[in-house]
């Protein structure tokens, strides 16, 4: 009884809704739009094809009427209506689709025009009438349904139930289209894996003095420009140090400094000894052999191997069916597994000869030289960045748990973040400030994930907090794997344009404008390139 109480509750409330609704109609268009007749003087472009919607939705609520109440006469005419009209419609979004269709069944019948039984057949079977003849033939098996079965209570019970139904249905589908686009993004394209697996083969049986880069005096040379580069993407990591080079008024003091795992280091090193960055030097170690890099140094590692981690990562009630839909999937994505996603808290261990590096990540692309980043005067702060806050967006209370009182102490949830991707920093201050230090009592509070749940960014903004200098916008344009409404001029005037989100470059999901940025750096004729597929 209290169910039915309740139901008889929302049910007044659903109409009294509509009741106040209706009263805000303009009368002058009151009749002007009906589910029961073609008398619609509404101009918009999809005025048809919403007629025939409505009058689905309407056939199949008196069609589960008819059948409760044994009508199956009227039953079997409203079901053969609804797949007519279905078959009118079909994936139509505007009136204009519609006229598609019937285009459609007319070349189809010219296509049997030389067989006169064939097409007779045909016209007979499948003939469809134009769309005012289905909503004319639709209204007038609506209007008997309505004079035979009509229940005003009935009808919006079965209304509310299509509706939730269809909310459902939205929310999954929303769930899905996130889960796939997260997962398409954590995948490696067969094209790519083709590309690693025969530089990979090749680089094993090159003699071993033929598997050394020129130059490797520079890779301790303060005085030159040092980028640090960590991927495990080969065809990524080959556009960037392109990008930059073409971009370079003086290669020859460039020095790459890549760092991958063990899986692709032969990769890497084999595309860069085939295609030495001019005149520039670059250099490829593996994170694997950094066996300073271990466990009882590192929190985010002896975590990572933790029981728990491995749970929470893993196994925990984390489903990954489309149907969960993908708040999960971002958990168990390889990056936030990685050392070498973490390895840039190490910078000073990993170069210790070094004043000064240029972190890049592997889906940008540069489009300017960068050398004036080293000129920037940093104001004694360890990290050059481009701040990504605007009004409310990307302040610090979007990535930490100010709930927390650590956090709550020691931080300002309206300070401004920055983006990582493109940073200049200054390892003497950094050694200085002991920035490494700081990373590890952070991330050593965070132990059960307490103060930011993933990522490399929130740490960052903990660790390098008051000690990020702000640089000019115009270096480091963001959003091209996410947001589709950048503004030309401004990827056009920019020294580094990052892909950052699920849209990468690489993938068939990458968003089509922004594509040529990055591919006009790959050489598409390359034998490696052609041989595993990889177009434009």
């Amino acid at each position: 009884m209290d169910l039915l109480s309740k139901d008889d509750e929302a049910r007044v409330k659903l109409e009294n809704a509509a009741i106040e609704r209706s009263k805000a109609v303009d009368s002058a268009v009151l009749g002007k739009y009906s589910i029961w007749r073609k008398e619609n003087e509404n101009e918009n472009s999809d005025t048809t094809v919403r007629l025939i919607r409505d009058q689905i939705i309407m056939a199949r609520v008196y069609s589960a009427l008819a059948k409760s109440k044994n009508k199956s006469g009227l039953f079997q005419e409203l079901q053969t209506r609804i797949k007519e009209s279905q078959r009118a419609v079909g994936e139509a979004a505007a009136d204009a689709d519609l006229h598609h269709r019937c285009e459609s069944v007319s070349l189809l019948s010219l296509f049997y025009k030389n067989n006169f039984l064939t097409l007779l057949s045909f016209n007979k079977k499948h003939l469809l009438y134009s769309a005012p003849e289905k909503i004319r033939a639709m209204g007038q098996v609506l209007s008997k349904a309505r004079e035979e079965v009509y229940d005003c209570r009935a009808i919006t019970q079965r209304l509310r139930a299509m509706l939730q139904s269809a909310d459902e249905q939205v929310r999954s589908l929303k769930k899905q289209s996130t889960f796939l686009s997260q997962l398409a993004a954590k995948t490696i394209p067969n094209s790519i894996h083709c590309l690693s697996m025969r530089l990979t083969i090749d680089y094993y049986l090159l003699p071993l003095e033929k598997r050394k880069f020129p130059r490797s005096e520079n890779l301790e040379n303060p005085s030159l420009y040092h980028y640090a580069l960590f991927s495990d993407n080969v065809l990524a990591a080959s556009v960037v140090v392109n990008s930059t080079i073409m971009n370079a008024k003086e290669p020859e003091k460039h020095v790459f400094h890549l760092v991958t795992d063990k899986l692709n280091f032969g990769a890497m090193n084999m595309w860069f000894l085939l295609n030495p960055p001019g005149k520039a030097t670059i250099h490829v170690e593996n994170v694997d052999e950094f066996k300073w890099l271990n466990s009882s140094y590192c929190p985010v590692l002896r975590q990572l191997e933790s029981a728990a981690m491995k749970e929470y990562y893993f196994k925990a009630d984390r489903p990954t069916t489309l149907s969960a839909g993908s708040s999960n999937l971002k958990y168990r994505n390889p990056k936030y597994l990685s050392m070498l996603n973490h390895l840039r808290f190490y910078l000073p261990e990993v170069y210790p000869k070094l004043d000064k590096i240029l972190f890049l990540d592997d889906d940008i692309v540069v489009q300017k030289d960068l050398t004036g980043l080293w000129d920037v005067d940093l104001n004694g702060n360890v990290n050059g960045a481009v701040e990504t806050c605007g009004e409310s967006f990307h302040r610090f209370d979007k990535y930490l748990n100010f709930s927390n009182p650590h956090i709550a102490r020691n931080f300002d949830p309206n300070a401004c973040g920055w983006a990582y991707g493109m940073n200049i920093f200054d390892l003497k201050e950094w050694k200085k400030k002991d920035i490494t230090g700081i990373y590890h009592k952070w991330q050593n509070k965070n132990e059960d994930r307490v103060l930011w749940k993933l990522g490399t960014l929130p740490p960052g903004l903990l660790t390098f907090y008051k000690l990020t200098h702000p640089l000019d916008k115009s270096w480091h344009v963001l959003g091209l794997g996410y947001n589709p409404s950048i503004d030309r001029s401004e990827i056009d005037g920019a020294a580094v344009v990052h892909y950052n989100g699920n849209m990468k470059p690489w993938l068939e999901l990458a968003m089509t404008k922004y594509r040529p940025y990055w591919t006009k750096y790959i050489k598409y004729d390359h034998p490696y390139i052609r041989g595993c597929n990889l177009s434009e």
